[in-house]
């Protein structure tokens, strides 16, 4: 299967993009098919995301967490190229098989916290309008700060992003299938 867009291949970029793609080969070991296509056709726009992507490192939230809301988002709205990379990201991250499952499913993993993250995520999925207050309680009990809910939000538009993308593109998976990552 390729992908709908047609680019140059990686190895073929200069300038900017060129760049942007050593970034990633020396942060990953290799460019991700999203981040090549995005990056061949509008590299200011793969800047934008990397740098996103530092201050979310940089914050206050976990790469699990973070993997966990990448994940939760990308299953909402059905991208398989997103929801195959933040399971093998969230596995790296320390999120275990069955928490990984869990969260495609929609269903808590047993961590109180994280669970109360992932179902806000999936509110927010789900319906439209302004948070009704309830939800907004629920997140603030579960012991997220306001801080946290601006990164809780910039994760999941930067994950919208990459969802919308590549369900546009038909992204070529490069990632491991689902259903093997317990053996990889």
């Amino acid at each position: 299967m390729t992908s709908r867009i047609s680019t140059l291949p990686v190895e073929s970029a200069t300038g900017e993009t060129a760049e942007l793609f050593t970034q990633i080969k020396k942060a990953a070991g290799s460019v991700p098919n999203t981040y090549a296509a995005i990056g061949a056709l509008l590299p200011a726009g793969l800047k934008s995301i990397l740098a996103a992507e530092t201050v979310l490192a940089s914050g206050s939230l976990g790469r699990k967490d973070l993997e966990a809301i990448k994940l939760a988002t990308s299953r909402a709205v059905g991208c398989e190229y997103c929801v195959a990379a933040h399971s093998l990201l969230g596995k790296m991250a320390g999120l275990s098989q069955a928490d990984l499952e869990h969260i495609r499913a929609g269903e808590p993993t047993g961590n109180v916290k994280r669970d109360a993250l992932v179902r806000f995520v999936h509110h927010l999925q789900a319906h439209t309008g302004t948070v009704d207050k309830e939800e907004f309680a629920a997140i603030k009990a579960a012991g997220y700060t306001d801080v946290q809910l601006v990164e809780i939000s910039l994760a999941i538009a930067l994950t919208s992003f990459t969802n919308t993308f590549n369900r546009i593109n038909d992204t070529t998976i490069d990632f491991p299938a689902v259903g093997t990552l317990a053996a990889a």
